[in-house]
């Protein structure tokens, strides 16, 4: 791949794009001319979480794409969405505003968290009403709200050391941002139940084995496995763009859906024991470790 350095140079001359969707605080965003594509990368400030500061960027991200790409402005084929973090794509919803949020009885800070995870989920089915791609790129665990968010991709290129989980039911919750909605409509009501309830762990090839996962990549070669993957689009990539939005007719899954899903999650949420959050806490105390380790890699 054209390396990071190229490829924002090569972004710069795009005078349509704002300048500030390449100065995110906690997304890196390069844009590349041929085939039209923007690589995003997570890299947040601490666990990698979706955070509201990282919400935030997602929401800006957004809004910018909206309004700089597409027909008659800056060409968009594909966007992929990665991670920095090493061994990490996303551990999911922030635990420790959870936790917080939890023990005061704020039910509408909850309901309003994921009211913006329901929203930024949605935008990304609908593609920002842009005909492009979209593909999440997985290079290590994405457990949670992440696993959740890649479910809203198109496509899904994960390296062979990927792995995915919702391990929400192991404090007596579940995941309240999609995964019902995405895994019934993608794989049937009994297993997305199986999957939810499991806390199992699943690798690439198991998820490349239910139609998850859609490429997978030796080890450190996700990117290529993306770019090649990209290629092989090219000569479809009108056909491909009109599947997608015929299989979202299909699932007709609307925002509200999401959102009452999630305002559901919130009144569960509440019912939490102190035992329960307390193995919240561990996972908070195990993500805020990897963080230290990447900070200090």
């Amino acid at each position: 791949m054209t390396d990071d350095t190229e490829l924002l140079a090569e972004s710069a001359l795009h005078a349509a794009v704002p300048e500030t969707l390449f100065n995110l605080q906690e997304l890196d965003v390069l844009y590349e001319d041929h085939p039209a594509t923007l690589w995003t990368f997570m890299n947040p400030d601490g666990r990698p979480s979706f955070t509201p500061a990282l919400l935030n960027d997602f929401e800006e991200w957004q809004s910018q794409i909206a309004q700089a790409f597409g027909p008659d402005k800056v060409p968009l084929r594909y966007l992929v969405l990665g991670s920095r973090s090493p061994d990490v794509f996303c551990f999911g919803g922030d635990l420790d505003l959870f936790q917080r949020l939890i023990r005061e009885g704020n039910r509408d800070g909850l309901v309003n968290y994921g009211h913006r995870c329901c929203a930024i989920l949605d935008r990304n089915i609908r593609t920002l009403g842009i005909p492009m791609l979209t593909i999440g790129l997985v290079q290590g665990a994405a457990l949670g709200g992440g696993f959740e968010a890649l479910l809203s991709f198109d496509y899904i290129v994960a390296e062979r050391q990927a792995t995915f989980g919702l391990p929400e039911i192991m404090f007596g919750l579940y995941p309240g941002m999609g995964a019902h909605a995405l895994l019934a409509r993608k794989l049937g009501s009994a297993m997305a139940d199986r999957i939810i309830v499991s806390n199992e762990t699943f690798t690439a090839e198991q998820m490349y084995e239910m139609g998850i996962v859609h490429a997978i990549a030796e080890p450190g070669d996700g990117i290529n496995a993306t770019r090649d993957f990209i290629k092989r689009s090219e000569r479809r990539h009108a056909g491909l763009v009109g599947s997608r939005r015929a299989m979202k007719q299909v699932w007709n899954l609307e925002l509200d859906e999401l959102n009452r899903i999630t305002e559901m999650w919130a009144d569960t949420a509440l019912q939490l024991r102190e035992q329960d959050l307390k193995v919240m806490s561990r996972l908070v105390a195990a993500q805020g470790r990897v963080a230290d380790r990447i900070a200090a890699a």
